[in-house]
């Protein structure tokens, strides 16, 4: 069994998929960018960006009864490694114990432009 995830506490999938599913108990997120769901700008800075990122997986975990120590694997694409540090620092700060598995990746290019983009997996 599948259940659809949506808030508007996060931004609107940009095309025809779900914020994330949830299917026996596991969270199944689609990539998060940094933007503001309230107005739908992204900032140009990577680490407000990364902050927003942040954010937004904290309103779809929240909707679907989660939270961040509930995260069991992330992928984060950046547009460029050399803020990999600025990202740790960020990322660091919800993640305090029992860090998720993760991979990062640099992108050639990601959806609007964005600098940032974490998708997870989450388990109760």
């Amino acid at each position: 069994m599948k259940t659809k995830v949506a808030t508007d506490k996060a931004p609107a999938a940009l095309g025809p998929y779900s914020q994330a599913l949830v299917v026996d108990g596991t969270l199944y997120a689609s990539g998060q960018l940094g933007i503001d769901p309230a107005t739908g700008e992204m900032p140009e800075a990577f680490e407000a960006q990364a902050k927003q990122v942040m954010l937004n997986m904290g309103a779809v975990l929240k909707e679907a009864g989660y939270d961040y120590s509930d995260v069991v694997k992330t992928t984060i694409f950046v547009d460029d490694l050399a803020n990999f540090t600025v990202l740790n620092d960020i990322y660091g700060e919800y993640f305090t114990e029992n860090q998720p598995a993760r991979s990062c990746v640099q992108a050639a290019r990601i959806p609007k432009d964005a600098k940032v983009e974490i998708e997870f997996i989450a388990v109760k």
